[in-house]
């Protein structure tokens, strides 16, 4: 993966690390595979793995698998159990699937949701959003019909709509009904939060946490940030010089969960109460789309959940996906959708032999 899940510094390609090198789209190999949960995804999209897990603070799982022609599901924030994940963000991050099709990706969150012992007060909280029965249920060949789909405004530019007219059109006659031009409420709020307050949150927690973890380990000398910090500056294969470490560098300055830390996690509820989850009712959409994963940075911020599925390849061949997002607990919803898609299309074709 990603080294450090992309939480290093912001200079490091996606897919690297500096114990293995550089990952490559299995598809295109001089095209981006995204990141942060690469291998996982390029595994997977190159028949190296039937089914994979990957994790999500902010689009770790959704950009990979738009990138590398898969599915990835990014549960609802503490549906899955998190314990010997390296953590960002208690209250962001998330493990899913990424496999090659939306019913292998079912099947393995069917195994992953649940009340875990590791992961105690947050996985039993959302454990009430499971549905009896699992959610293989939902895989429905009809699943598309009478779903309201929003298309956001701020997300679909002339050029996304005009390349994914013809998806558009298979919806329409599978029974959607496309909401057009959706805005979200107090979106400039919304933008600032995805900017500026979550990496407040976001660097605290991710010190803060880092540190406990690292605590528990035991054959390992290092035992906090710092010592992340000063073990990247001796190793040659960090590529300190190169990359950096601004991230932890940034991280490791702040304090605890204090006054501004505190701002900034009510800004966020605020804004996703008056913002996605205000567009979401009030226009009563089941989900809301995006071409690529484009919708991530909208659901982390508050952990919702997303799927994105295969929906084509560019000129070059390099894999377009689309996403499909929803509140929290909304993943019935959004298998019904994203199978539908999948079924309705059959897109997906496997990587080349000697991809260039």
């Amino acid at each position: 993966m990603t080294e450090w899940a992309a939480f290093r510094t912001e200079n490091i390609p996606s897919g690297w690390n500096g114990r293995l090198g550089q990952a490559l789209n299995p598809y295109v190999a001089s095209a981006d595979p995204s990141g942060s949960s690469t291998g996982s995804a390029t595994s997977v999209a190159a028949n190296l793995a039937a089914v994979a897990l990957g994790t999500e603070t902010a689009g770790s799982i959704l950009y990979p698998a738009n990138a590398n022609s898969v599915v990835g599901v990014k549960p609802t924030v503490d549906l899955t159990n998190r314990a010997g994940v390296i953590p960002i963000s208690q209250l962001q991050d998330t493990v899913g699937p990424i496999c090659r099709t939306v019913s292998h990706a079912v099947e393995v969150l069917d195994v992953i949701v649940g009340i875990d012992q590791d992961d105690f007060p947050a996985t039993k909280k959302a454990s009430t959003y499971i549905p009896h029965g699992g959610y293989r249920q939902f895989l429905k060949a009809d699943g598309l019909k009478d779903k309201r789909l929003g298309i956001l405004e701020d997300l679909f530019g002339s050029n996304d709509i005009k390349a994914c007219q013809h998806h558009f059109n298979t919806l329409r006659q599978k029974g959607v009904v496309l909401v057009d031009n959706v805005e979200v409420p107090n979106i400039d709020l919304v933008y600032s939060a995805i900017v500026n307050a979550q990496d407040i949150a976001l660097f605290a927690e991710f010190k803060m946490d880092l540190n406990a973890y690292l605590k528990k380990l035991v054959h390992t000398q290092v035992r906090s940030l710092a010592d992340v910090i000063a073990f990247n500056k001796i190793s040659a294969s960090e590529k300190f010089k190169e990359y950096g470490q601004g991230i932890m560098m940034a991280a490791e300055k702040t304090n605890g969960i204090g006054k501004l830390e505190r701002e900034a996690l009510r800004n966020i509820t605020k804004v996703c109460k008056y913002g996605f989850e205000k567009m979401i009712k009030v226009n009563k959409l089941d989900a809301l789309m995006s071409p690529g994963a484009d919708i991530a940075s909208l659901l982390a911020i508050e952990g919702y959940p997303g799927i994105n599925v295969p929906a084509g390849y560019d000129k070059s061949g390099v894999p377009v996906g689309i996403s499909f997002g929803g509140l929290k607990g909304s993943e019935p919803t959004l298998i019904e959708i994203a199978y539908g898609f999948e079924q309705a299309t059959h897109i997906r074709k496997p990587p080349p032999s000697h991809p260039r």
